[in-house]
């Protein structure tokens, strides 16, 4: 559970995104702090209607770097000219609205509500399949929310899936601490089933994405998870692994449950049985005791599986974790770790949408977006964006063939073919 401050700029349609992106924050357990010296992340909603406009951007996104520990900035000049941002040198994470909840993870699992009844909003069903995790993470402070896996039983799951599309869900998105580790308090791993289920026995047209998670808990069952995904149409080519460090000393003192070399057999089995798929994984950098050395095994590992989704987090301690204990590296070795890892990122992401530009996407529209826009989803669960969406009649919910027109180094544009 992170603490955040989120400043806003511009028009009320940025205003909207803010307050939508506060309330996913809230949802998944993190607090909002006054002033951005008091967080762990200083989020910036940007305005770029004039050049003044741009210049005082700019200038806020530099002085937000140095009162804070970790920064993102989104919104629309971020979206439109995020190259201003990384040629003035500003350490942060530019992403889409959509992505900014995700990425405020401060390297812990997420922490939905009290209970685990699905939410409708919109078109898309949010799923919770159980409570809890396995892991026993030395950073990680959600544990203490959340305890011990709780599972429901597969059929319950199901049945719930089945009311939300019944109810007009065309996206239904599996969540939880650790959807990896759903079953294991019965002695079992359900996971394949539970998804198998849910693609073969409801009614309808829709899609699934799988929530987080931990590599730990997928690579019991790695193999017959992909081949889950390989054999429905249902499910989005879609995994987010947190891999966190590419260093095995790093990740015994983290106590992550898993090592590299699983973490990189569940992304080739993946690759074996899936043509088109996409990658998501968390790094943290500036752990307390990740040398120089570790941190280039992180960027190695990031070299050679090159996800398409990635949240950097600089390691920040939590109170009442064992990592909080000790020793801390400087923030200015976690700046240049960070600073290092997000641009491989963005060479590696923006790399992944251009490959896309002259193809034919079969993609789902999840949600109206700004303007007169609409934002979609292909197959690997990649975003397009369609434009002057009112002109093709295309709304959330629908189905559609898109020509990749161009991208925007997170999100690709798309026109209706």
């Amino acid at each position: 559970m992170a603490r955040y401050h989120i400043e806003t700029y511009g028009c009320t349609s940025n205003r909207g995104e803010s307050r939508a992106i506060e309330s996913a924050l809230r949802d998944a357990g993190h607090y909002r702090v006054e002033g951005p010296e008091e967080a762990d992340v200083a989020i910036m909603n940007t305005c770029t209607v004039v050049e003044k406009t741009e210049r005082n951007m700019l200038r806020r996104a530099k002085e937000l770097e140095e009162e804070t520990a970790d920064l993102i900035v989104t919104g629309c000049m971020a979206l439109a000219q995020g190259e201003e941002f990384r040629e003035e040198d500003v350490d942060a994470q530019i992403l889409h609205w959509d992505d900014v909840p995700s990425a405020v993870t401060n390297g812990e699992c997420p922490t939905p509500g009290p209970d685990t009844e699905p939410v409708l909003d919109g078109v898309v069903g949010i799923l919770p399949i159980a409570r809890g995790c396995m892991s026993n993470c030395s950073y990680c402070i959600t544990k203490f929310a959340t305890g011990r896996v709780d599972s429901p039983p597969v059929e319950e799951n199901v049945e719930k899936a089945r009311a939300l599309v019944h109810a007009g869900a065309k996206e239904i998105r599996i969540t939880g601490q650790d959807t990896g580790v759903y079953g294991w308090d019965d002695g079992d791993r359900k996971l394949p089933e539970l998804l198998d289920r849910i693609c073969s026995e409801i009614d309808g047209e829709f899609r699934v994405r799988l929530g987080m998670a931990n590599p730990g808990g997928v690579h019991g069952i790695h193999e017959e998870l992909a081949d889950v995904f390989a054999e429905h149409d249902e499910l989005y080519n879609f995994i987010h692994l947190p891999v966190q460090s590419g260093s095995d000393t790093v990740l015994a003192d983290m106590r992550r449950q898993h090592r590299v070399d699983k973490f990189v057999e569940i992304v080739e089995t993946f690759d074996e049985r899936l043509d088109y798929w996409t990658l998501s994984t968390d790094f943290i950098v500036g752990f307390p005791t990740e040398t120089e050395a570790d941190h280039e095994q992180s960027m190695a590992l990031f070299r050679e599986v090159r996800p398409e989704k990635v949240n950097v987090t600089r390691f920040s301690k939590r109170p009442g974790t064992d990592a909080a204990e000790m020793k801390g590296l400087g923030g200015t070795v976690k700046k240049e770790r960070s600073k290092a890892m997000s641009e491989l990122k963005m060479d590696v992401v923006a790399e992944a949408y251009e490959s896309m530009v002259g193809e034919t996407r079969r993609v789902m529209v999840v949600q109206e977006g700004t303007g007169d826009s609409v934002k979609c989803r292909d197959d690997a669960y990649r975003q397009i964006i369609v434009q002057n969406a009112s002109e093709h009649g295309v709304e959330p919910g629908d189905f559609l063939d898109v020509e990749v027109t161009g991208h925007q180094t997170v999100y690709a544009f798309g026109k209706p073919v």
